[in-house]
């Protein structure tokens, strides 16, 4: 039973893991597309 619970809180650690990494990885692509593309002037 223990062993259970503790390989699930380790998979949902590493889910976070992974899901904070991918938020980053989005975040700082979407900030370089806003960096490096020309602003609209109309």
């Amino acid at each position: 039973m223990f062993k259970k619970l503790l390989f699930l809180v380790g998979i949902v650690g590493a889910a976070a893991v992974v899901a904070r990494k991918v938020k980053a990885s989005n975040d700082e692509r979407a900030l370089w597309h806003e960096a490096t593309t020309a602003p609209d002037l109309r």
